[in-house]
């Protein structure tokens, strides 16, 4: 029997407002939760890397990390438009009236590019800036050795981000979206570890861990503690050149982060437990026990991609294994109670 040539597929996804987003090869769908209790589903695909060189190590990261955060964004925006369907709408400021009127149909695609660039803005300045204006206090003391600035500066990085995530998780608000996080890691796992018979029924999800270890919160502490031995081997007394080459390495961290997550995902050995270890303890903090409607909230978004991907398999062209849609044949069952 032929088997297809390429690695299989791992599915991830994320929290999004009052649901989840499960990501598949090549599509993506969305599961909200209306203020009715209705299930919104909505489903993307995903523009596909057809250059040779997009699927080489660490520029596989460098696009990866880009095209997460794209459809991150668009995904939070999308859902907090779901979630708040039917609820009393504040009155729109004259600027807003403004821009809706100028862009017209390119108005929430233009809403999602500005918060990228704003989220980015706030990343900069948090773990990129904020650690280098510490570092520059203590140039006097350090000197010449630049060894023992770029560590500060580094372990001054992971500090302001444990910091960071520790005070978001006290949030009441956040609190919900990390219930849904913690909703998408217990289906994932429930899909993962259990292929041939799982049916992704809440009974049977509720059973599996929070945690996991192809994480974006794992990703981002695996970010700053490669940025603590790269960033190392910058050496220069000026502080603007310092800033630029941070800027500038900032994808090829990803990217090694990247190698790092994915390596983990694919691996028991005890090493990989050892370096996903702080990634699985600080996801404690950032997932939650999720409820029941939550984790149905999850599979549904989980079962609407493997179908898509199901039928995605089935047509002519497609060189998928029979094995592979079988696996998912068995584990799709439609969603019930649900408006698309």
């Amino acid at each position: 029997m032929q088997k297809s040539s390429e690695e299989p597929h791992y599915y991830g996804g994320q929290a999004v407002m009052e649901g989840v987003m499960m990501r598949g090869k090549k599509f993506y769908s969305m599961a909200v939760r209306k203020p009715n209790g209705e299930i919104a589903v909505v489903t993307h695909s995903i523009a596909q890397k057809k250059h040779p060189l997009l699927k080489l190590p660490i520029i596989r990261g460098i696009y990866a990390f880009g095209s997460s955060l794209s459809i991150g964004m668009k995904t939070l925006t999308e859902s907090a438009e779901i979630a708040t369907d039917g609820e009393p709408e504040e009155a729109t400021s004259r600027f807003e009236q403004f821009l809706q009127n100028k862009l017209g149909d390119k108005f929430n695609d233009v809403l999602i590019q500005v918060s990228v660039v704003f989220a980015i803005a706030i990343a900069v300045l948090l773990f990129v800036l904020l650690p280098l204006w510490l570092g520059s206090f203590l140039y006097n003391i350090f000197g010449e050795n630049q060894n023992l600035l770029g560590l500060f500066e580094g372990f001054a990085r992971l500090t302001i981000f444990l910091l960071y995530v520790l005070l978001i998780s006290r949030s009441k608000d956040i609190k919900r979206v990390f219930q849904y996080h913690g909703a998408e890691h217990k289906t994932i796992n429930a899909y993962e570890q259990n292929r041939q018979n799982s049916d992704l029924e809440v009974d049977n999800i509720q059973g599996f861990s929070r945690l996991h270890n192809r994480c974006g919160t794992s990703f981002l502490l695996i970010v700053m503690i490669i940025s603590i031995f790269v960033f190392t081997f910058v050496r220069t007394p000026d502080l603007p050149l310092r800033l630029i080459s941070r800027l500038v390495l900032i994808p090829v961290v990803a990217g090694l982060s990247y190698e790092v997550i994915r390596w983990a995902g694919r691996s028991k050995s005890r090493l990989v437990k050892a370096v996903s270890f702080p990634g699985l303890c600080l996801q404690h903090l950032t997932t939650k026990e999720p409820d029941a409607e939550q984790m149905e909230v999850a599979a549904v978004a989980l079962k609407t991609v493997l179908q898509k991907e199901l039928e995605q398999m089935e047509e002519p062209e497609e060189t998928s294994s029979k094995e592979e849609r079988e696996q998912l044949a068995k584990l799709y069952e439609p969603p019930k109670n649900n408006k698309s």
